[in-house]
């Protein structure tokens, strides 16, 4: 009888300690899978990860070109007195403008312009009786000889002496390779992006992998000394001496 009771408790504790193996192997084996789970998804996280940054180039540059445009007008009793009158002037202003430098084909004048001008009534206002004519024209000179233009400008003051009525603008300056720059700049701009993904990735001891997308900011053309910024982008026109500001924006990946 004992030894009968003596081989059932060592069944018993044998089926117990299976029972506890098993147990055992089946944790592991949920341990290990949530291990090499989490281990597969933070790799995938890593692999995913991306970095985005603005990049910026800036470049002084001197325009190519100057625009000069100017009005000059004439008041006269009638049409005819009147067109012989302007006519005049546009010889005296063209003979001015090539004798200052200026070609032919960089000077281009607009058709003419009249309108009646009408008597006024004792109230102030105007009466139907015409009273004579006012006519004017415009020109413009387009050159890229810039150091011309601008001496030009400055000398259409002897034109009052020859009793040519003119009124001109503020010289506007362009650059006539602005499609090159830009091109040029963005390159530069990319680039000062990469080198700035990698400083803040490698601190990390990561390594910066391919790009994933650039976007192109607005142009920011200012004179020299400007700190101007718009969001609609800039493009001065009254200085000579520009700088081209370019941003872009870039994605890389991260590995």
């Amino acid at each position: 009888y004992n030894r009968s009771l003596y081989m059932n408790n060592i069944r018993e504790i044998k089926d117990y300690q299976i029972v506890i193996l098993g147990l055992l192997i089946a944790l592991g084996a949920i341990i290990s899978t949530f291990v090499l789970a989490h281990g597969i998804v933070s790799y995938q996280k890593l692999q995913n990860q991306t970095l985005s940054v603005t990049g910026s180039a800036s470049q002084e540059i001197n325009s190519d070109l100057a625009v000069w445009r100017a009005f000059y007008e004439v008041r006269s009793k009638d049409l005819k007195s009147g067109y012989a009158k302007i006519n005049a002037d546009k010889k005296v202003l063209n003979d001015f403008l090539i004798a200052n430098g200026m070609q032919q084909n960089d000077i281009q004048f607009s058709p003419v312009s009249s309108f009646p001008v009408y008597k006024k009534l004792g109230n102030g206002y105007d009466s139907n009786e015409i009273d004579g004519y006012r006519l004017s024209q415009n020109v413009q000179v387009s050159s890229k000889n810039v150091d011309a233009v601008d001496k030009m400008s400055q000398q259409t003051v002897q034109l009052v002496d020859k009793n040519v009525e003119v009124t001109s603008n503020n010289i506007e300056y362009y650059v006539s390779n602005l499609d090159e720059l830009k091109i040029k700049m963005l390159a530069a701009a990319t680039k000062d992006a990469k080198e700035r993904a990698k400083s803040m990735v490698q601190s990390t001891g990561g390594h910066i992998g391919s790009m994933n997308s650039a976007k192109m900011g607005v142009f920011q053309i200012v004179a020299k000394d400007s700190t101007d910024v718009s969001d609609y982008g800039i493009y001065n026109t009254s200085a000579r001496y520009k700088k081209i500001n370019a941003v872009v924006n870039a994605t890389f990946t991260i590995k």
